[in-house]
């Protein structure tokens, strides 16, 4: 894990040098360690949960007084908690539409803080690596059409490859997940069925299939069940040593997830997320892009209740989206761009913590 992490920072080092991605931007945080002891409660989104744990680690050397806690619920426990006010944070991967932003009990403002790619592991009985897989036949496999690893949507982008003739068993998340949101964003990108079918969302009525909580929990089931396949963040996948599938992109290329691959889908999309940080990513037409990348987005309160735990977690975020970028990598993040920072910067700045 160490040496792939090493080569993967080696490697992306000329392009985030090309993007001026944000872990090499010049850095501003405050990391002064005194005042009282501050605890922030944060909860949702489980595709953030490895970042979040590695932050929460990390920044106790930076602000020893300040303990991130963080609960992996999925995207939409998240949502609701920060609603109700159990949390000082919610982490989604799905943006709030302007209408749920106007139903908010606080007023409320986007801050993504990680991008990542959702991947397809399998655990298919001869077929260890290397499985390419073509919009269709993703659509089809989820809509319960494409029902055995020999059929024909597979096998034309598999010469050579001994798929059998094993039914397959889908495995899709059971709670409200915002790598749903994403997945599902894919889905319909690609595919009119899907669009005009299940459609998106962090839940929906899925054709077929086996539930999970998290992607902990889809993991999980994939990594038990011969013949299956899952959607799940891409950290999961490498933690759990399943093999992921290669997806050909809106370039026509077959795109392995990386570090790499999600910094050119974020690329693609960079002067909508200029103007709208909520902008999707999946199916970037940029060459290189893996097709199912997305941002996790912390929901910050602009009127905190608590001034003291309002400043402390927007140090935390400014640490974050800065410095902490670079812990990210080996966990398969791709850094912010400096852009999206400056943007991340700016809604921050509108945080009324008492000490402007």
């Amino acid at each position: 894990m160490k040496s792939r992490a090493l080569l993967f920072a080696t490697a992306l080092a000329g392009v985030l040098t090309g993007l001026g991605c944000g872990n090499n931007a010049e850095t501003t945080t405050n990391t002064d360690a005194g005042g009282p002891a501050v605890t922030l409660l944060g909860a949702g989104s489980s595709f953030v949960n490895p970042a979040m744990s590695q932050w929460a680690e990390s920044y106790k050397q930076v602000r020893p007084n300040v303990t991130i806690n963080y609960q992996s619920v999925g995207s939409g426990g998240g949502i609701s908690q920060y609603q109700a006010g159990t949390v000082d944070f919610g982490a989604t991967d799905a943006p709030l539409a302007d209408k749920d932003l106007a139903g908010m009990t606080t007023p409320t403002t986007h801050v993504p803080v990680v991008a990542g790619a959702v991947v397809l592991a399998y655990n298919v009985p001869g077929v260890a690596t290397d499985l390419k897989l073509s919009p269709a036949a993703v659509a089809g496999i989820f809509l319960g059409t494409v029902k055995s690893w020999n059929d024909p949507a597979i096998a034309a982008d598999n010469a050579g490859v001994n798929l059998p003739n094993t039914p397959i068993t889908i495995c899709h998340r059971s709670d409200g997940s915002g790598t749903t949101y994403i997945f599902t964003n894919y889905l319909a990108a690609v595919s009119p069925a899907w669009k005009n079918g299940p459609g998106v969302g962090k839940s929906v009525n899925w054709p077929a299939g086996t539930g999970g909580k998290g992607n902990e929990g889809v993991t999980g089931l994939v990594k038990q069940t011969q013949g299956s396949i899952g959607y799940t963040e891409l950290a999961y996948a490498i933690q759990t040593k399943l093999p992921y599938a290669s997806l050909k992109n809106a370039a026509g290329e077959f795109v392995k997830p990386s570090v790499e691959s999600t910094t050119a889908a974020v690329a693609g999309q960079a002067e909508a997320l200029k103007k709208d940080v909520r902008t999707t990513i999946v199916n970037s037409p940029a060459k290189g892009a893996y097709p199912i990348c997305g941002f996790t987005y912390v929901l910050v309160s602009k009127a905190p209740k608590d001034a003291a735990k309002g400043k402390a977690l927007n140090d935390f975020l400014l640490w974050a989206i800065k410095d902490g970028q670079a812990l990210i990598v080996p966990l398969q993040y791709a850094p912010l761009p400096t852009d999206l920072v400056t943007i991340n910067e700016q809604a921050l700045s509108q945080v009324q913590t008492g000490s402007k």
